[in-house]
């Protein structure tokens, strides 16, 4: 076993614990929370070693890097997650590799990941993001506007909607807004009740986020270690 896969083993063992406590606190089955790894930044190999590791669902922020490492492991039965920023322009490249885009926070990107979808063949899977600090710039649909962009994302073909997704504000505790992120989880789901992904919790706070009943958490840097220097 190599030096690299022996401490993602190690480290993915740490996180399922965590995963696992913090569900038994709330009453929780462990099953009812997937892990998403979030591999921006680290090579396909990690995302090889992943996978053997037992890892089914990776996220990925940046189009360029996505793209070119969902293509470099087609051969791996992998769920790929796209997590960041959604460019209108970019939106049917991203659809055309992604499993599931977490990031729909604005209706100009739909017809994009609707073509997208369509040329891939089969429905992509849409959280609506919302944003828990309503700060300007700050990527998230306001939490008056999730509803009626959940709505649009119903009404385009080739496009399921599967929940909400959702950062934690900087600089703030977390448990408040997961909690707020819940309530609008619930809204959602009174529009389809299929809607039931709460994406949310990452490395410093995946408890609060199960506490909250998240159903994701994506989670970098307590698998993967500190990120390579950026070249």
């Amino acid at each position: 076993m190599t030096q690299r896969r022996q401490q993602l083993a190690a480290n993915l063992a740490v996180v399922r614990e965590r995963i696992a406590t913090a569900c038994a606190g709330v009453g929780r089955r462990p099953e009812s929370v997937t892990l998403v790894v979030v591999t921006k930044f680290f090579p396909a190999s990690d995302v090889r070693l992943l996978a053997d590791l037992g890892v089914e669902h990776v996220g990925e922020n940046r189009h360029q890097e996505a793209e070119a490492k969902a293509a470099e492991c087609a051969d791996l039965s992998l769920t790929w997650h796209f997590i960041g920023t959604l460019q209108s322009n970019k939106a049917a490249a991203v659809a055309r590799y992604s499993d599931v885009v977490e990031s729909v926070d604005r209706a100009k990107v739909l017809r994009g990941l609707e073509r997208g979808a369509d040329e891939r063949g089969h429905p992509l899977d849409c959280l609506v993001q919302v944003s828990l600090d309503d700060a300007p710039g700050r990527a998230g649909a306001a939490v008056a506007d999730v509803l009626p962009l959940a709505e649009q994302v119903l009404a385009t073909p080739g496009l399921a909607l599967r929940g909400v997704m959702a950062v934690a504000p900087l600089g703030r505790p977390p448990l408040p807004a997961f909690e707020r992120l819940a309530g609008v989880a619930a809204d959602v789901r009174s529009l389809d009740p299929a809607a039931t992904w709460l994406s949310a919790g990452m490395s410093g706070d995946l408890e609060q986020a199960i506490q909250c009943g998240a159903t994701h958490v994506r989670i970098g840097s307590a698998v993967l270690g500190p990120r390579p220097p950026i070249k």
